[in-house]
């Protein structure tokens, strides 16, 4: 979008005796390794990836066999306009094709198979429901509409459940709306407001959720693991089991200098050194820390311990200056932020996907979320493109779904999600399909359901105000950045690939002072066309004439009024 900016940078001075240090082996810190590398020329062997866990990637991750099962914690929604993602693996050599990169083999796949779906809500065990409009009232648009004029300063720490009528609930907008994104009433309507500005080019077409881009496998196979052999090949340092505790500063000044690194392995404590002309990156939290699984027969329990990993290290660092934020604000509170997830592992099956295949008319991986609308856990299913894992077999397959309700009794199984085993689960999602007369001859073939819960997950939705999310770069900072989904980056939205990599960028073009500018977010709010779009389809207009509405006087013979009714006389 912004090709005046797609240089490549001078080379930043000593480049080759400076080190990064990268705290957290996610998709922020994979990212900022890449664009170290791509745009500051940095060694990648002077690059140190510090990750606690024994693998990286971060919440994008996909694991499993065919004969214990496969499990991925979920998919962030990824659509044309994430720019910075997209410079990103525009650089990324396929690992299928080192001619292509994983942006055309992406590009690709989205044009032969594009995402449409022909059934996004069910009740009553497994009949279609009209999907076809939102179906706000006049109220709720003007809501939404209001929204959007809204500054964020004025919305402050106002929650969804606040700010929206009862009714606005009831709506398919809401349906469509909370289970994309994970919203629940009691977030932040900010977040609301970033998302339906960030997406609102595509809101238009938001019901069959065209627009909405998905990889060959998982993200984890399909992005993480062509970008780590990338990292790997140009020798980064990946030091796994590496507990970060703390970070020393010197505030001299009124400078922010990061001097040391204090973390702990394999039992021992230890202490880095951290020269001014390095740099120090740290992932101040994760929406997936502390998860725990289940299986088939046992529930994933909840973890609620104090230990919070690196939100843990953000609450020390957050008592050494006010510019680094508040973490009380999003992870003091886990019954407001955990949800669950579980993957289904079918081995031989012919009856849960032909009968899928029927009931939505959307092949897999074509086809997207779809919600059951009476469901008391709120649960939604996703039926993945096959093979969904690289080593998958073609005759075992996954389905994948979550639940945003973790605390009410199911309508099959009287129980809280949280409180039941893999098969509970999938027994109340089958009830809820139509195939509750099937179950135990499903079950017979299912190699397993996997559970996960994440006790943070929508953490970083939680009510805020300006200053809760550190800046990526703190005032002041000389070597010093934070990354992810709880640093500050001004009006885009997070729970997104988008966000974390955007992140990156700026820190490493900030702090490297490249003098190179990260594209701005895709600013479709702005367009007339967009706009005019959005309000028709809140709106309903393609149903009620506009004439015989009070706006469509109002607007008779202009620009706008010939934009919402196309193919119409003013």
């Amino acid at each position: 979008m912004n090709n005046y900016q797609r240089i490549n940078p001078k080379t930043p001075e000593n480049i080759s005796k400076r080190n990064a240090y990268l705290i957290g082996g996610g998709i922020g810190s994979l990212s900022a390794a890449a664009f170290l590398i791509h745009d500051a020329h940095m060694p990648g062997k002077n690059i140190h990836i510090l990750e606690q866990l024994n693998l990286t990637g971060g919440s994008m991750d996909g694991a499993g066999t065919a004969e214990v099962g496969y499990t991925a914690r979920g998919g962030r929604e990824i659509e044309a306009h994430f720019e910075c993602f997209m410079e990103l693996f525009g650089f990324i050599p396929s690992l299928k094709d080192p001619d292509k990169t994983v942006l055309d083999e992406f590009r690709e796949l989205n044009l032969e198979e594009p995402i449409e779906s022909h059934c996004r809500i069910v009740s009553h065990q497994g009949e279609k429901e009209d999907f076809s409009a939102f179906g706000l009232s006049t109220e709720n648009a003007m809501e939404l509409a209001k929204l959007h004029m809204t500054t964020e300063e004025k919305l402050g720490a106002t929650t969804i459940g606040e700010y929206f009528s009862p009714s606005f609930f009831k709506t398919n907008f809401w349906f469509f709306w909370a289970t994309m994104f994970a919203f629940e009433p009691w977030h932040s309507v900010v977040e609301v407001k970033r998302y339906m500005e960030r997406f609102m080019h595509l809101i238009g077409g938001m019901n069959r959720l065209k627009g909405i881009l998905h990889t060959e496998y998982n993200q984890y196979d399909s992005l993480i693991l062509p970008l780590l052999t990338w990292l790997k090949n140009n020798d980064v340092n990946f030091d796994l089991g590496c507990n970060v505790t703390d970070i020393d500063f010197d505030f001299a000044n009124n400078e922010k200098v990061a001097t040391a690194i204090h973390y702990e392995r394999g039992g021992k404590s230890e202490t880095l050194a951290v020269k001014k002309d390095d740099i120090v990156l740290f992932t101040n939290g994760s929406m997936t820390q502390n998860t725990t699984r289940g299986d088939l027969n046992h529930p994933a329990v909840l973890n609620r311990s104090e230990d919070k990993g690196c939100f843990s290290v953000w609450e020390k660092l957050s008592k050494k200056s006010p510019d680094f934020g508040h973490p009380e604000k999003f992870c003091s509170d886990i019954d407001k932020t955990k949800w669950l997830s579980f993957t289904v592992t079918l081995k031989d099956d012919d009856i849960v996907f032909p009968y899928l295949l029927d009931l939505t008319g959307d092949k897999p991986g074509m086809g997207g979320l779809v919600t059951i609308k009476d469901s008391s856990w709120f649960m939604s299913w996703v039926v993945p493109k096959h093979p969904h894992f690289i080593n998958q077999p073609d005759n075992v397959k996954v389905l994948w779904a979550y639940a945003l309700n973790m605390d009410v009794e199911g309508d099959y199984i009287h129980k809280t999600i949280s409180e039941c085993t893999g098969r509970e689960m999938f027994e109340e999602l089958l009830y809820h399909m139509g195939l509750e007369d099937k179950i135990p001859e499903i079950l017979s073939h299912t190699v397993n359901v996997i559970p996960s819960m994440m006790p943070y997950i929508t953490s970083q939705f939680m009510p805020r105000v300006a200053g809760d999310r550190p800046d990526v770069v703190p005032a002041g900072s000389k070597n010093f950045g934070f990354l992810g989904q709880y640093a500050e980056v001004p009006h885009d939205c997070v729970f997104t690939v988008e966000y974390s990599v955007r992140s990156a960028m700026m820190a490493v073009y900030k702090l490297m002072d490249l003098n190179k500018e990260v594209d701005p977010v895709y600013p479709s709010q702005y367009d007339v066309r967009v706009l005019s779009t959005a309000a028709k389809t809140c709106l309903n207009l393609d149903k009620v004439p506009l004439q015989s509405i009070p706006l469509g006087q109002l607007l008779q013979g202009t620009e706008l009024a010939s934009l919402l009714t196309p193919n119409r006389e003013n």
